[in-house]
């Protein structure tokens, strides 16, 4: 009888150390006042955006994101195979085609968005949201990870569809068939096009 309860007691303290209800809110803070900057610069469907208000989206937009720790994950063991230049090089022309990417559909930025679950586990969070835009639910995804005290987004997944991971896929893809040479300047010619 002493077992059941001595088990029960641990699995309750083990639940409750994994809760973190300050941390998971706030991760939930910062994502929604991220979320209102945006829709207020966004205006009313159908407007216009200057040049400084598109900058100003894709700096909120793009902000949190952690885009070392994506191009590091996206091109996989290669990483750590280039000189400190190249991996510059390779995370510079990354962001700069991610960030510009962020733009491309802009009211999906104005969707309603329910945050369905916020998981704390030390220094990493996973955040499972849907976004609600006209009859559509897109769930959106993020994993975050605490580092000098900020929370940043190390990567995104919208519609089920990671945003390093399919990168990965197609990095690696392209570096099997061709090498990394083939890689690096089709990302060129992608960054300059941003």
């Amino acid at each position: 009888m002493k077992f059941p309860a001595l088990f029960i007691i641990l699995l309750l303290a083990t639940v409750s150390a994994l809760a973190n209800p300050e941390k998971e809110q706030e991760i939930r803070s910062i994502l929604e006042d991220r979320d209102q900057q945006i829709k207020v610069l966004l205006g009313p469907e159908g407007a216009d955006y200057t040049d400084e208000q598109r900058e100003q989206l894709r700096d909120i937009i793009n902000d949190m994101m952690d885009y070392r720790k994506m191009a590091q994950y996206a091109l996989g063991d290669k990483y750590d195979e280039l000189s400190k230049a190249e991996q510059e090089e390779f995370v510079d022309l990354f962001t700069r085609i991610i960030r510009d990417q962020s733009l491309q559909q802009m009211d999906i930025y104005r969707a309603e968005v329910i945050y369905e679950e916020i998981r704390v586990d030390g220094a990493d969070a996973k955040v499972t949201t849907t976004a609600i835009f006209g009859d559509k639910r897109i769930p959106i995804l993020y994993r975050l990870l605490q580092r000098d005290g900020e929370w940043v987004i190390t990567d995104l997944s919208i519609d089920e569809a990671w945003t390093a991971e399919s990168y990965r896929r197609s990095f690696q893809n392209i570096i099997r068939r061709r090498g990394y040479d083939a890689l690096i300047d089709n990302l060129r010619k992608r960054a300059e096009q941003a």
